[in-house]
């Protein structure tokens, strides 16, 4: 969510505001747990919500495990 130059709110709005990039999926991945960035991430059309870890070994498994449920797991329309 929090990005050098705009947030990435601002970003999910940019993408689910275009007819063509809104079948895109969005995953927001981020150091936040704060409720209401959640929310809004949810609200503003984001597919999935990940907290990421400090650690770079469970960065790199939380990173597998969403690929793993992208590729395999999810069905896209």
């Amino acid at each position: 969510i929090s990005l050098p130059k705009v947030s990435g709110l601002e970003v999910l709005e940019t993408l689910k505001g275009d007819p063509q990039l809104k079948v895109i999926p969005v995953i927001m991945l981020t150091t936040s747990e704060r409720e209401e960035e959640i929310a809004r991430s949810y609200a503003g059309g984001a597919n999935s919500y990940v907290t990421k870890p400090v650690n770079f070994e469970e960065f790199v498994k939380k990173i597998t495990e969403i690929k793993l449920y992208w590729i395999i797991t999810n069905s896209l329309p």
